[in-house]
């Protein structure tokens, strides 16, 4: 296979251009038309010295030498521009993630778990934003009871002086723009029924890259909490959020899809939620295979895999936490 580049000349407003194309000439000896990324777009100039090109942000087809070269040639680009991008978004949308967007505790490095029940299994201390599984929290607070030592944090050492002294630290976390931090003001006005000022921190967070802002953006945008119901601005947040491992997101954009007929689309997600510990999207992969949606091999891996997603979450210090907060009744909590 090989390349070569045909310029066309021709005269527009006196103003004289020449506008490449590649040809590729493959094997069978078939001609194909496709972009060229040694030479600009629109123009056909090539890099060369001090001339230098730019990808198309969008959809990394095609290179331009210039803003008015972007522009000219956008009328011809755009199709094939808007196919590729679409094309790039699903092979991000539908990567599986690493892990789940709360990570690995950063004093007993086990992944944590995001479950109804999440109030019960982590806790965000309000000195660094850091968010540590309650086994390891619930050990330390043990071990300052019985050793008569001052409270303070287990990731940063920081004194923890009470819920009035952390709300001080978490307002000096929100002024050097600390998206978690940001994201907490979110819920506690949501909770007090402020939807603007909520909507507005979870918009900062979001900007800032936060995972939880996206799907709480997502959310108020389905609900209509604050702001109007937007289908688009809807899927864009919830998608940010899956993206960015939240598996809640993932398991309503399966259900989106269901619902406008993509089946396909929707298995893909609740497969990833699932593989990620979702439990919800389990039962709609149980579902799907009923119905003949999903085939047997397809549903045994991904039982395998939330299964063991579920099993590297758990320890017996996080199991001892739970059952305590369960029987005591949940206090200071924060679905992060």
């Amino acid at each position: 296979m090989f390349v070569t580049h045909f310029y066309k000349r021709h005269d527009d407003m006196n103003d004289i251009k020449y506008e490449s194309a590649a040809l590729v000439l493959l094997s069978g000896g078939s001609v194909v038309d496709g972009p060229s990324t040694s030479t600009c777009a629109s123009c056909g100039i090539a890099e060369v010295d001090e001339i230098t090109l730019e990808e198309c942000t969008d959809c990394k087809l095609v290179r331009y030498c210039s803003d008015e070269c972007r522009r000219g040639h956008m009328s011809h680009h755009e199709e094939a521009c808007q196919k590729r991008a679409a094309e790039l978004r699903d092979e991000l949308l539908f990567e599986q993630p690493e892990s789940s967007y709360l990570g690995d505790c950063p004093i007993c490095m086990l992944p944590m778990r995001d479950t109804l029940s999440i109030e019960t299994t982590t806790i965000m201390m309000p000195c660094c934003s850091k968010v540590i599984c309650r086994g390891c929290f619930s050990v330390n607070n043990k071990r300052l009871v019985e050793e008569s030592l001052d409270r303070s944090c287990l990731f940063c050492r920081a004194p923890m002086l009470g819920w009035k002294e952390g709300d001080k630290q978490r307002m000096k976390r929100r002024e050097i723009n600390d998206p978690a931090a940001m994201t907490f003001e979110g819920l506690q006005q949501l909770v007090q029924g402020d939807y603007s000022s909520a909507f507005e921190w979870y918009t900062k967070a979001a900007r800032l890259g936060d995972v939880v802002a996206h799907f709480a953006l997502g959310l108020m945008y389905l609900d209509g909490l604050g702001v109007e119901e937007d289908r688009r601005k809807k899927i864009h947040h919830l998608e940010e959020a899956a993206i960015g491992g939240h598996p809640d997101a993932r398991h309503i954009l399966g259900c989106d899809e269901w619902d406008n007929g993509n089946t396909e689309r929707a298995v893909k997600h609740w497969i990833i939620a699932a593989n990620l510990g979702d439990d919800g999207s389990i039962k709609e992969l149980m579902r799907m295979f009923k119905e003949g949606f999903v085939s047997k091999d397809d549903l045994a891996a991904a039982l395998r895999a939330h299964q063991a997603a579920v099993d590297a979450t758990k320890s017996p210090q996080r199991e001892a936490a739970e059952e305590f907060l369960k029987g005591a009744g949940k206090f200071g909590v924060y679905k992060y």
